[in-house]
């Protein structure tokens, strides 16, 4: 066991992650007692800071793009739930696994998929080992203002693909998702998204627009239109 992690912050969060993938491979119960205890160690404060920055990449990989890859790799489609536990899921693969997909989601077509790529007990190991130490709960503990610090600053390390933050059905994902359409050719026709919300239906149609006016751009740039 790898004791020199004894403060967690945005790197030494992932090197944890590291350390409890190289020891529990894909038992994820094996890796939630491995984090559990490497945090219950290190003392409540740095078991609040786990759980924080945590949360903060969870919130921060909500994005209806990576929503939908998780429609398309997810055996039975991903509910609102579904797709915290996805994220959560995300979070375990490690650093490197989480920036590749938020800069591209495609990319999840060459990482392996198991336990159907849900991961709901990942969400809560901080809080686990919080309880544990002090019998409260980190969410209530958790300060706002300083929560937000933190998503700001982990923020700054992630690069999002242009687009990804709008919903998609059809041509226009196979277009954005093309590895992962053809890798699992029956689980995107079906449509997935129910756009009774005026705000979804917008979010639909705004990528629609986003994707017509990319591909004008990329023609453009074919035939020298942008060429200077």
């Amino acid at each position: 066991m790898n004791d020199t992690i004894t403060e967690i912050n945005k790197d030494t969060f992932w090197g944890l992650i590291r350390e409890a993938r190289d020891a529990c491979g894909q038992d994820m119960s094996a890796m939630v007692e491995h984090l559990k205890g490497r945090l219950v160690s290190m003392g409540a404060e740095q078991a609040q800071s786990f759980h924080d920055i945590t949360q903060a990449y969870e919130d921060l990989a909500y994005k209806y793009g990576l929503w939908d890859a998780a429609e398309i790799i997810k055996e039975y489609g991903c509910s609102d739930d579904g797709f915290i536990d996805f994220r959560a899921w995300l979070i375990a693969q490690g650093k490197e696994v989480y920036l590749a997909a938020l800069a591209d989601p495609d990319s999840l077509a060459e990482v392996e998929p198991y336990g159907d790529c849900s991961f709901e007990l990942m969400s809560y190991v901080g809080e686990y080992a919080y309880k544990q130490l002090t019998g409260k709960s980190t969410y209530e503990q958790t300060e706002q203002q300083k929560y937000k610090k933190l998503v700001s600053e982990l923020k700054r390390d992630i690069t999002y693909k242009d687009g990804i933050q709008f919903p998609r059905e059809g041509a226009e994902l196979k277009q954005f998702l093309p590895q992962l359409c053809a890798k699992y050719p029956d689980r995107w026709l079906e449509p997935h998204w129910i756009f009774d919300l005026k705000v979804a239906r917008e979010l639909f149609h705004a990528g629609k627009v986003h994707d017509h006016q990319q591909v004008c751009k990329k023609r453009n740039r074919g035939h020298g239109g942008e060429a200077r």
